[in-house]
């Protein structure tokens, strides 16, 4: 496999990092600026959400492996969404022999922000009050109709869905947090593996690699349990090979800035992966990648003479801003677990 060099990563990021993006609450309206300014690219309206927010797909490369991507699909991960823009800047700005590759050999189409409405009111759900990765099957949402119909004309072999997991996660057999994991989702309940699952699980292999030269032992893997209706489980069903991406913590990362730099570098290997890949066959080091665990808290108050306490962030919009507000999360078993900052109360 071959992997980016590192150094050139972190050099390029440095560069082309888009610096008006910043922390957790990111909007079309933020988004909007950058998506216009874009001259390389192909950009076109696609259609809108269910509040008539503008929905675009930004396009690129003339090569023959086809690579969907979309972002923010839960309006309150945003993370993946800071990383597109990133990887834009690349492509607009960067004469890198990589970039060339890239361009020549896919073509590339983005959805940078699935779920306006959801985004600007910082929820998970769409306007309608329905989770689009959830309604894959149904179609309720004007949202989920568009990912389906782009999907449907592009046909491509490789599909990138960018998420935010939460700050609960960390990786299995170690003391780290899940700063980024991935999943290559089941086409059905018994989780055969299928041509279409290995050749998912190459990409992730190939992410995974790059991500531990530099964040070794903070990469995790979720499980492959078979949802219904959800959107990766689908689409790889349909035949279109689905990667999750899912951003989460690193320590005293709360604006998922680092997170957003980890992303980046996963998503611009795995594209560079499905470009410069001369085959797809070689999986089992996916399943060497740690599971993903629920085993922090934000806080803990340890207790010398009494119980611990645990509390969570609670992110939420008042008075159209931003607020992280701390909540005591009822819990018996904090001896096992872990707090990103632990306070202890002696006697």
């Amino acid at each position: 496999m071959q992997l980016l060099s590192i150094l050139e990563l972190q050099k390029i990021y440095q560069q082309q990092k888009e610096t008006s993006l910043f922390g957790k609450w990111i909007t079309f309206e933020d988004i909007k600026p950058n998506i216009l300014k874009l001259q390389k690219t192909e950009v076109s309206q696609i259609g809108t959400s269910e509040k008539n927010t503008p929905i675009y797909t930004v396009s690129f490369g003339s090569g023959k492996r086809k690579i969907l991507i979309w972002s923010q699909m839960h309006g309150n991960e945003s993370t993946g969404t800071k990383a597109v823009f990133d990887l834009l800047n690349v492509i607009e700005n960067s004469n890198e022999t990589f970039v060339q590759e890239i361009l020549n050999n896919c073509t590339i189409k983005i959805i940078p922000m699935l779920n306006p409405d959801g985004s600007k009111a910082y929820t998970r759900v769409n306007a309608n009050n329905i989770d689009l990765n959830r309604d894959a099957v149904a179609l309720q949402a004007k949202e989920s109709k568009l990912l389906r119909s782009v999907l449907d004309d592009f046909k491509p072999q490789f599909c990138f869905n960018l998420h935010d997991q939460r700050t609960i996660f960390g990786v299995e057999g170690t003391a780290n947090p899940a700063t980024i994991s991935f999943l290559a989702p089941s086409e059905e309940e018994t989780r055969v593996l299928t041509d279409g699952r290995k050749q998912t699980m190459n990409v992730i292999v190939a992410m995974n690699l790059l991500l531990q030269q530099i964040i070794p032992n903070f990469v995790g893997r979720y499980t492959d349990e078979f949802y219904p209706t959800a959107t990766g489980d689908n689409f790889q069903k349909l035949g279109y090979n689905t990667i999750l991406i899912e951003a989460g913590h690193f320590p005293d990362d709360y604006n998922r800035e680092e997170a957003r730099k980890f992303n980046f570098f996963a998503l611009l290997q795995g594209i560079y992966h499905v470009a410069t890949a001369k085959n797809f066959d070689e999986y089992k080091p996916y399943f060497d990648i740690p599971n993903n665990q629920k085993s922090f808290f934000d806080v803990i108050h340890r207790n010398e003479n009494q119980e611990d306490k645990a509390f969570q962030y609670i992110d939420k919009i008042v008075e159209d801003k931003f607020v992280s507000e701390l909540k005591e999360i009822k819990n018996e078993e904090l001896n096992s677990q872990k707090g990103h900052s632990e306070i202890v109360f002696g006697s």
